[in-house]
């Protein structure tokens, strides 16, 4: 079988029990794509130099798509930004000011977004950014709040790991458990959504399984392992 790429979402997919701690049988499980001559790449809400550290630590390829599609880190210094910090903290201001108990999340540095705690009506934060023309876009990754700038997304971040890897949707695999894997399911030749997904998110998805975060991935792996066995 050709080599697959694929994309793997962290929070809810690879963490059990919402405190960030990794499934340790769902990261041997990719490790083990991995040896088999596949590659594994994170995408994630999370800052994409905790990504790269995941991917060192955890024995997967080494790249990592952070911050919703913002910046892909391949190496220690080698970070590429797609979106711009600056008015995503210039909205969070405006939001800060209009909007009730709209606050920072305590997250590990950005370079290209800002983080909030989901604390605050987001669909009323939607209706400020939209009536005041902002070039940024609000989401839910059930984990934050992010503010990204307009455009950014994690299939934005990804298409800069395709072309890097020269490889097309044909040869993508996308698994994830949020509204922000979506765009991600959309470029990917196959995807699948985990039991944790809602059922809107579970109806994007090329199917499901019933398994939640690091469980479901392992169901998902077993479920494609008849055609992985050989690269």
């Amino acid at each position: 079988m050709k080599q697959k790429t694929f994309a793997v979402d962290i929070d809810g997919t690879i963490t059990e029990n919402g405190v960030g701690r990794i499934n340790l049988d769902a990261l041997s499980a990719l490790r083990h794509l991995k040896k088999i001559g596949h590659n594994v790449i994170f995408v994630s809400g999370r800052s994409s130099v905790e990504g790269y550290l995941l991917s060192i630590f955890g024995g997967t390829t080494h790249i990592a798509v952070g911050e919703n599609g913002g910046c892909i880190t391949s190496g220690p210094n080698d970070h590429k930004l797609l979106g711009n910090k600056d008015e995503c903290f210039q909205a969070f201001e405006l939001l800060k000011s209009n909007i009730d108990n709209v606050n920072e999340k305590p997250v590990f540095p950005r370079m290209t977004e800002v983080v909030l705690e989901r604390s605050f009506d987001i669909e009323s934060a939607n209706n400020f950014v939209n009536e005041n023309n902002l070039p940024v876009i609000l989401s839910d990754s059930q984990y934050a709040f992010h503010i990204n700038s307009k455009g950014i997304d994690k299939a934005r971040g990804f298409k800069e790991v395709m072309k890097m890897l020269s490889i097309t949707r044909d040869d993508v695999i996308a698994i994830g458990d949020s509204d922000t894997d979506i765009p991600l399911f959309k470029i990917a030749k196959t995807s699948i959504a985990l039991g944790n997904s809602s059922e809107f998110v579970q109806s994007q998805a090329s199917f499901s399984v019933s398994g939640k975060s690091g469980d479901g991935l392992i169901e998902a792996l077993d479920k494609l392992a008849p055609k992985l066995s050989e690269v």
